[in-house]
């Protein structure tokens, strides 16, 4: 019989979302991910097989937890769009300073050149487009949004401001990115507000 795990997968991937944020997917190594979950590599080559087999399962995780920051959002406002900005907010959260998007967008350079990785960032954004569309769409049915938005393209502007934004942010450093998330999406909805 083995011994019991003492560390879950899901804090080792939140570990290793810490160490990509300092490392990139690149620079990334099992024993920098070992050492921030406080394991050894060998238990993460026991567990994942390598490191690509980490990497797959934490793009995996993240697209099976897509819906969560919007889920939350959803419990804690009555309002659909004041959900939306908390759960688009929130999803900026783990970015703090240009060299932090780096690492993600070190991790969508895996993510355009193999399949299996894209497979699951399709995945990911698409489950987030559903989130938004679901939110936009119970903002129209609360009057929020004129009753001729149409939810599925309105997403998809939605989901284009909120990464514009990260991109921007990082290149001109204006202001903390939770306001210019903000301003980014209040522009973006602001043609079809009610009233």
């Amino acid at each position: 019989m083995g011994r019991p795990r003492t560390t879950s997968d899901e804090a080792i991937l939140g570990a290793t979302a810490r160490a990509i944020g300092r490392h990139g997917p690149q620079g990334l190594t099992l024993a920098a991910v070992a050492q921030e979950a406080g394991l050894s590599p060998a238990t993460l080559v026991q567990r994942f097989g390598s490191k690509r087999g980490l990497l797959l399962a934490f793009a995996a995780h993240a697209a099976g937890a897509a819906a969560e920051p919007f889920q939350r959002a959803r419990q804690e406002h009555r309002s659909p769009l004041a959900a939306l900005q908390a759960a688009l907010v929130h999803l900026s959260e783990g970015v703090s300073t240009p060299e932090e998007l780096s690492g993600s967008l070190g991790f969508l350079q895996l993510d355009l050149t193999d399949p299996d990785f894209r497979a699951h960032a399709a995945e990911h954004a698409r489950r987030t487009r559903d989130e938004i569309a679901a939110l936009l769409a119970d903002a129209v049915a609360a009057g929020e949004l004129r009753g001729d938005a149409q939810a599925g393209p309105l997403a998809r502007a939605v989901q284009t401001a909120y990464n514009g934004t990260l991109i921007l942010w990082a290149l001109t450093g204006d202001g903390p990115l939770p306001g210019a998330m903000r301003a980014a999406l209040a522009q973006t909805l602001r043609p079809y507000l009610a009233g």
